[in-house]
Formats: C-alpha cells, sequence, structure tokens
C-alpha cells in the first residue's frame, strides 16, 4: 500500500530509529548511550502532533513515573491507562502524547501513561510489575474500576491482557474493558505471519523482535504466560478488542490471542486492517486508517464503560 509523502517520511524516521536499538542488544560497541538513544526514539514519536484541547502534566503513580493527557470535555470520572510499546527497551509517555490525546478526547477521559521500567536493565517481569502498581495506584486513589480501561500498543498491547491477569490474580478488580492495538502476544513468534509478512512489515521483523525478547525475557521461557498472554488463563476478563494491521508480524499471534480470549469466554473483538502496518495508530493525525482504527478503538471502551454501568 502506498503511503503520503508525509505519513512515509515519518515511518521511515520510525524504523531506522527502532533499528539503532539494534547494535546495543547485539553487545556490540556504540558511540551513544542506551539512554541516548532511548531519547532520540522519543523524539521520533514526539513528531505525532498532540491534539488541541489537551494538557499533561507528570504524575507520580505510586512509584511508578508518567504523564497524565486531560482534554477539555470530561465525561464523568473515566480513565484510561495506556501502555505504551517499543519492545520493553524504548518508548516513553512523551513519545505517546499525541496518540494519548486523541484517545482523550475522543473518550472524553483522563489518560495515564506510566513509565515502567525497561529492559535489559530491568527485564521480565519489571515492566508489568510496574504498570500493576500504576493500576493499583489508580484504584486506591477512589477511581471506580467500572470507569477505568486499559489500552496499549506492541509490547503495552501484551500487557494489556497481562496485567488484567496478574490484577485478577492478586484479587484486584478488573477495569471495563481494553483494546490492544498491535499486540505482541507471543514471544515464542510460532505465528505464520513472522515470516510470510516478514519484509512488509516495515516496522517489526523477525531479527528485531528476537533480539527484543531476549533482552526482556532474560533467561524466562518466551511461553511464560505473563510474557506471552495467548498461554495465560485469560478467564474472567472484561471485554477486550484486538486490532492488529495485515501486513504484521505479529498477525498470526494476535489472531491466535483473540482466538484465546474467545474460547475461554471473554467477549472479544478482533479486527484486521488490510495493508497497515504495526502499530499504524500513531499516524491517526495523517493517516485516515490510523484515526478510524483509534475511534474504533475509543468506541469500543466507550461501550464497556457504559455496559459496565448499573442500569
Amino acid at each position: 500500500m502506498a503511503f503520503s509523502t508525509l505519513v512515509q517520511a515519518r515511518l521511515d524516521a520510525w524504523v531506522a530509529s527502532a533499528a539503532e536499538f539494534g547494535p546495543f542488544l547485539l553487545g556490540q560497541e556504540t558511540n551513544t548511550t542506551l539512554d541516548e538513544q532511548r531519547k532520540a526514539y522519543e523524539q521520533v514519536l514526539s513528531t505525532h502532533p498532540i491534539p488541541a484541547g489537551i494538557t499533561s502534566h507528570d504524575v507520580d503513580m505510586g512509584g511508578v513515573p508518567g504523564k497524565v493527557v486531560v482534554p477539555e470535555a470530561l465525561e464523568g470520572n473515566r480513565i484510561l491507562l495506556f501502555i505504551h510499546g517499543g519492545g520493553y527497551v524504548g518508548g516513553s509517555s512523551t513519545g505517546y502524547l499525541g496518540l494519548a490525546g486523541h484517545f482523550a478526547k475522543l473518550l472524553g477521559a483522563k489518560v495515564y501513561l506510566p513509565d515502567y521500567r525497561l529492559a535489559p536493565e530491568h527485564p521480565f517481569p519489571a515492566p508489568i510489575d510496574d504498570t500493576l502498581a500504576s493500576y493499583r495506584w489508580l484504584l486506591d486513589q477512589g477511581h471506580d474500576p467500572k470507569s477505568i480501561v486499559f489500552s496499549g500498543d506492541s509490547a503495552g498491547g501484551a500487557m494489556v491482557v497481562s496485567v488484567m491477569v496478574k490484577a485478577r490474580n492478586a484479587g484486584l478488580p478488573l477495569p471495563a474493558g481494553g483494546a490492544a492495538l498491535s499486540p505482541w502476544a507471543n514471544l515464542e513468534h510460532t505465528g505464520a505471519s513472522i515470516d510470510n509478512r516478514n519484509g512488509l512489515d516495515p516496522q517489526a521483523s523477525r531479527l528485531g523482535l528476537t533480539l527484543l525478547a531476549k533482552a526482556f525475557l532474560n533467561g524466562t521461557l518466551p511461553t511464560d504466560p505473563d510474557a506471552s498472554p495467548v498461554f495465560a488463563d485469560v478467564r474472567g476478563l472484561p471485554p477486550i478488542l484486538v486490532q492488529i494491521g495485515e501486513n504484521e508480524v505479529m498477525l498470526s499471534d494476535a489472531m491466535r490471542l483473540a482466538t484465546h480470549l474467545g474460547e475461554n469466554r471473554v467477549r472479544v473483538s478482533l479486527e484486521v486492517w488490510p495493508g497497515m502496518f504495526h502499530v499504524w495508530h500513531m499516524f491517526a493525525a495523517v493517516l485516515p486508517e490510523g484515526m478510524q482504527a483509534v475511534k474504533n478503538a475509543a468506541l469500543f471502551l466507550d461501550q464497556a464503560i457504559r455496559d459496565s454501568q448499573p442500569s
């Protein structure tokens, strides 16, 4: 699929910045530090504009730093916990203010973005533990779980499910629903698309995902259910939307996640977007398919909140 010049330029910059993590993951000498590379990656993501009428500020979520994004118009006390992607190695709340802003306006919700600890310094299960801690903090602040929803992309898309499972196992009340955007749901990489979409998806590849998984897992088996939610006990979770691009190397395993949820009596919706690349949602301001996918996800989350309220 051909994209506009602006979309292609931003996509090329994103791909190039993500590729710069390769030397660090391979243990090669570099002229920059990993933190400097993370900042460079964040700057590329920050080129996606923040919608008008959005403010943001730093927040401490029970020891987990992050940001909260606030729209001009709020609908009740709605909260979206957005879990950023980046292969567990990169990504930050700052780089996701644009996407979070779109969700905030569409949902009329405050959007909280935890900056969980990153691998390889803080491997599995630190990112999951931090995100669970941020959810626990929201509950401790008195927020009604029926007014809270989750969303996240890539690694964060997997954590939408994984953190719900951890919350359930910890005896915490569950949020009203979740939207997993391009979820990295199986770190074993056994789906057919890891090969037959390799090269079609410019943003993710078999080699890149293998290196990221190794850094994150740090010796943990990729079939660990907390790392790969396709292996998790997902019974009792709230409604979940899975969105995946048809060109993605993660396509097969995202579809497997949706099937796994459905087979375990979780209400699930699956959207496969023809020709779309990994986390095309980031381009919502300049790519019609990106904005429509975000609108669909917001509509799903809106309905999940409404369905969870007393009649």
